[in-house]
């Protein structure tokens, strides 16, 4: 059977890596350093994806341009004191192998940084299994269209034979914003009702289970 599918674009955070709650707790923790109020864990969680200002205007929208730094300054030395202990979700490395042995075009779309998402690749030994990747901070950041924009460019495909795959309503905005059909993952940072709203193909409760759904629709 001919694959449907020639780029399957995956989200990081939530998704292939089990970080989402370690990101909302180092959120919530970097507020508390500096005296703002924290947000809840529904806040921080939903914010996982997007890009830097949108996150803080979410969080905090009376929180002045002027104490962004400091936000950032101590999220990131939160995040990165548990940043050891993350990892994949169970199959993912193998998955993604099994994935470009089939033939498919592996890219990632995520709201890291550039320095965050290669730290991380490297860290879990996952950047050899894709083909390309876009971050927050190399253009707009989710749900505008641009990443998915961009690789399908980059990797020559159409909207037609791209994937989009996250645990994110932020994911799958994107993916509609640029043509594009979309996986779920309800294992990540935001619960299955929100996702069902933006009516994916079909949402998936762990990583085999989206393998198994590429097998018989990708």
């Amino acid at each position: 059977m001919t694959a449907r599918y020639e780029l399957l674009v995956f989200d990081w955070d939530g998704t292939l890596v089990d970080s989402a709650g370690h990101i909302a707790v180092s959120l919530q923790s970097a507020f508390a350093d500096l005296g703002l109020p924290v947000p809840s864990d529904e806040s921080a969680r939903h914010v996982i994806g997007l890009g830097l200002q949108d996150a803080l205007t979410y969080l905090d929208p009376t929180l002045p341009a002027s104490r962004y730094e400091d936000v950032t300054e101590r999220y990131r030395y939160h995040f990165l004191a548990g940043d050891a202990g993350i990892a994949c979700f169970p199959g993912v490395e193998e998955s993604l192998a099994s994935l470009n042995r089939e033939g498919y075009l592996l890219a990632v779309a995520t709201g890291k940084s550039r320095r965050g998402l290669d730290r991380s690749m490297q860290s879990l030994s996952l950047g050899a299994h894709f083909h390309s990747s876009r971050c927050a901070d190399e253009g707009f950041p989710k749900p505008h269209p641009e990443m998915l924009q961009v690789l399908m460019e980059e990797l020559g495909t159409t909207p037609d034979k791209t994937l989009m795959i996250g645990d994110t309503t932020h994911d799958l905005q994107m993916a509609a914003n640029a043509g594009v059909r979309a996986v779920a993952v309800s294992y990540g940072a935001h619960p299955l009702t929100q996702l069902e709203r933006l009516r994916p193909e079909a949402c998936v409760d762990s990583f085999g289970g989206l393998m198994r759904w590429l097998k018989n629709h990708g």
